[in-house]
């Protein structure tokens, strides 16, 4: 997928709570909201929104507060606050029910919205989905608690906190984070990296970044899925070492009782492969999306 592709997104801007979000829109039919995960934007879904939209729906993404070209302010970062962003999109923008497709944390909040609002809701796709915005505790062992204390207080102190994030954020830093979880090095490309990159030079970036490291995990997956009511489809790159298929069992095991829940693992695939596969990705989306029509 070529910068054009990129460039040929609609920049629109919506004000929420008085702080600009950046959105996009394409396609006519049933409503379809994207979602992006950690430290990404709109743009990680150029591969997807034309393919969904020329098939058929209506296709909205945001870059969530915090993130992209949406605004940056000094605020708590939770899940619960994205949560509201989008709720509230929805009702001025959409206001019908809507399939959310979420990436990560992205993924995680489509779940959110599907089991929390199910009012608002025709169903979910879940692509390597987040156990949380953040680990519990007790899923740290003690040492990596404590260095991950550590580097949170460190990023958030007003002595180091820049220092800090200036070198996380360096394009050769982001280039080899996405090499750790990204199957296919070629999908990383230049303009991929300057993508997640400039986001980072705004001002407020770094207070973003430590908001979110220090913000508490949110209900997990085996809290929220108990209150499904909607049809879900659940993607999972194989070789994604952030969020390991192993531990998706909750996900194949609901399928495995539940008709209205699909699972599918995308081989040779990270931790991103609406990005890394999209053929194959969009493929199963749209799939998914006729049978529920037939239903």
């Amino acid at each position: 997928m070529t910068a054009t592709t990129l460039k040929s997104l609609q920049n629109l801007d919506w004000q929420w709570q008085g702080h600009k979000i950046r959105y996009t829109e394409a396609g006519v039919g049933k409503p379809l909201f994207l979602i992006h995960g950690f430290g990404a934007c709109i743009g990680h879904w150029q591969k997807n929104i034309p393919v969904l939209a020329e098939a058929g729906y209506k296709v909205y993404a945001i870059d969530l507060l915090g993130f992209g070209a949406s605004a940056k302010p000094p605020l708590d970062y939770t899940l619960d606050l994205w949560q509201e962003l989008i709720k509230d999109f929805w009702a001025e923008k959409i206001n019908e029910p809507t399939i959310f497709i979420g990436n990560s944390i992205g993924a995680l909040l489509s779940l959110m919205l599907a089991t929390n609002h199910p009012e608002i809701s025709a169903g979910a796709v879940l692509i390597n989905c987040a156990g949380g915005l953040n680990h519990r505790p007790e899923e740290l062992n003690p040492v990596l608690g404590f260095v991950m204390g550590t580097f949170t207080k460190l990023v958030s102190s007003p002595l180091t906190g820049k220092f800090i994030f200036n070198g996380v954020r360096q394009p050769k830093r982001i280039r080899n984070t996405l090499y750790q979880v990204y199957s296919d090095r070629n999908a990383v490309t230049d303009e991929l990296v300057e993508m997640l990159y400039q986001p980072s030079c705004d001002p407020g970036a770094q207070e973003v970044f430590a908001s979110v490291l220090s913000a508490p995990p949110g209900l997990s997956p085996n809290e929220l899925l108990p209150n499904l009511q909607h049809p879900l489809l659940v993607l999972w790159g194989e070789n994604d070492p952030w969020t390991p298929i192993k531990g998706a069992t909750i996900y194949q095991d609901l399928a495995a009782q539940n008709d209205e829940v699909e699972f599918y693992p995308i081989p040779v695939a990270g931790h991103c492969p609406h990005d890394e596969k999209p053929e194959v990705v969009n493929q199963r989306i749209l799939e998914w999306l006729a049978k529920k029509q037939d239903r």
